[in-house]
């Protein structure tokens, strides 16, 4: 069994946790990274990444989020993209925009905002896309025929 310690420095996937944000601190402006952060203190501003963000149960975080995958159990306002999933636990609240192909909600969240969804190889407009740039139905019947 992992110690404390090492289970803190481990994401959801297994990954290292290359950055921590602990209780207690602030951070105002824009963290871009790669790899797996996790914070549990106040940021404002703006999060990008291709890796993975945590936000863990005490968190506070007023920003516009770009990541590959959001894992909260804290409280986040702003808009996430991610371009993996979304992963909501019983304790957080999110009061903004969602936009990512897979959402999961955990009983006991409170989601306040639009969500978008799209499968991966969808266009902008959340049609299909086809060979071709084909969209719509069309693109729904080469998907099926091929």
């Amino acid at each position: 069994m992992l110690r404390r310690e090492e289970r803190d420095r481990k994401d959801m996937g297994g990954d290292e946790i290359i950055a921590f944000l602990g209780k207690g601190t602030e951070f105002k402006g824009v963290i871009t990274y790669h790899g797996t952060i996790r914070i549990d203190g106040q940021v404002e501003g703006e999060i990008i990444t291709e890796g993975t963000l945590i936000v863990g149960e005490g968190a506070v975080i007023h920003a516009e989020i770009s990541a590959g995958t959001v894992v909260s159990g804290g409280t986040i306002a702003g808009s996430i993209t991610a371009m993996g999933k979304i992963h909501l636990l019983p304790t957080a609240v999110l009061d903004g925009s969602v936009k990512t192909p897979l959402l999961i909600i955990e009983e006991g969240v409170r989601f306040n905002g639009p969500c978008e969804m799209n499968r991966p190889g969808t266009g902008a407009n959340g049609n299909l896309e086809g060979p071709g740039g084909v969209r719509g139905r069309e693109a729904a019947v080469q998907e099926t025929r091929g």
